[in-house]
């Protein structure tokens, strides 16, 4: 006589039936998982292992020609230290001053450089990229930056922004500074707003210094009859270019010996080629320059040549 389960065994049954065939896809994907991490691990380790052995051929103790330069290290020349040095005494009258820059030509390592030259005890520079913003927007992204209290509407904000420099420098000792980077992007009626901003008791006082920073079209902006004023309060507009072919070449030396190697790694025709591509452009230099050794190295090369750095550009830019 067949034997009927208790409704009770059949449930726990069918319960423990249920959590098994759950479980068996779980421990699959776990599987799965651990597979794929260690898959990635060894895929980290082997990318690691060739960038090791991708410094090693060349002498570098580090990856060269990328943005992780300590200000020590950038690249000396007169066509730095002469608006470096001007946009640092125009800070110590606690005026304001522009820097005009084409893109990629070294405009933000001066303004690093320039930060770093300030004494914190007496300085606080603040930094900050815009976008094209109202008004508003630009006070409100200027206030969180200096630590101002926020305001709803426009007079207000401009208010506390006044009231934030004066303390700092009235209270604390210490001179605000707003680097604003990126300039060539605010919108011409915005760019009105810095000649409040640095008015203080009836213009009678110097609180806070400006420095705009940014590419041509911000010049361009600073020459029109309505922001006549603005350009006014600017003591010094700095500029930069691109290098020319000597220093190009000075510049990658340069590069190569603080990234650890004796030697340079790019022959004349490399070093020919690279100029051409780049055109004098910092930004453009690196990239072409970095990957040139990648496709050196890919080819148990020991040194750079123009062929290099022709395939690199096509990797890069095709």
């Amino acid at each position: 006589m067949p034997v009927i389960a208790e409704p009770e065994t059949m449930q726990r049954s069918m319960s423990l039936l249920k959590t098994t065939t759950k479980a068996v896809p779980i421990l699959l994907l776990a599987r799965m998982f651990c597979q794929s991490s260690m898959q990635t691990v060894v895929l980290l380790d082997k990318r690691r292992i060739i960038m090791n052995d991708f410094i090693s051929r060349f002498g570098f103790s580090t990856t060269p020609f990328t943005c992780e330069i300590r200000v020590e290290e950038h690249f000396t020349s007169e066509i730095y230290q002469s608006p470096l040095e001007y946009l640092f005494r125009t800070v110590q009258k606690r005026m304001s001053g522009a820097l005009i820059a084409p893109a990629g030509t070294g405009k933000t390592a001066l303004l690093r450089a320039l930060k770093a030259r300030l004494p914190e005890a007496r300085y606080h520079v603040y930094y900050l990229k815009v976008t094209d913003l109202s008004k508003r927007d630009l006070c409100r992204e200027i206030a969180a930056s200096v630590g101002a209290e926020p305001a709803g509407n426009y007079p207000a904000l401009v208010r506390r922004l006044q009231e934030r420099f004066s303390s700092v420098s009235d209270i604390d000792g210490i001179r605000p500074v707003v680097i604003i980077d990126e300039a060539h992007d605010i919108r011409p009626e915005v760019l009105g707003l810095f000649r409040i901003l640095t008015n203080f008791e009836m213009d009678n006082r110097l609180v806070v210094s400006l420095i705009l920073a940014g590419q041509a079209p911000l010049k361009k902006m600073l020459h029109h009859p309505k922001l006549e004023d603005v350009a006014h309060r600017i003591a010094h507009c700095a500029t930069l270019r691109l290098l020319s072919r000597k220093e190009i070449n000075q510049y990658i030396q340069h590069r190569c010996r603080i990234a650890g190697a004796t030697d340079c790694s790019f022959d004349n025709s490399a070093m020919e080629a690279l100029y051409e591509i780049g055109r004098g452009n910092l930004r453009a230099t690196d990239q072409l320059s970095l990957k040139s050794l990648e496709v050196a190295h890919d080819q148990s090369c020991d040194m750079v040549d123009a062929t290099h750095v022709t395939e690199a550009r096509g990797m890069l830019w095709a």
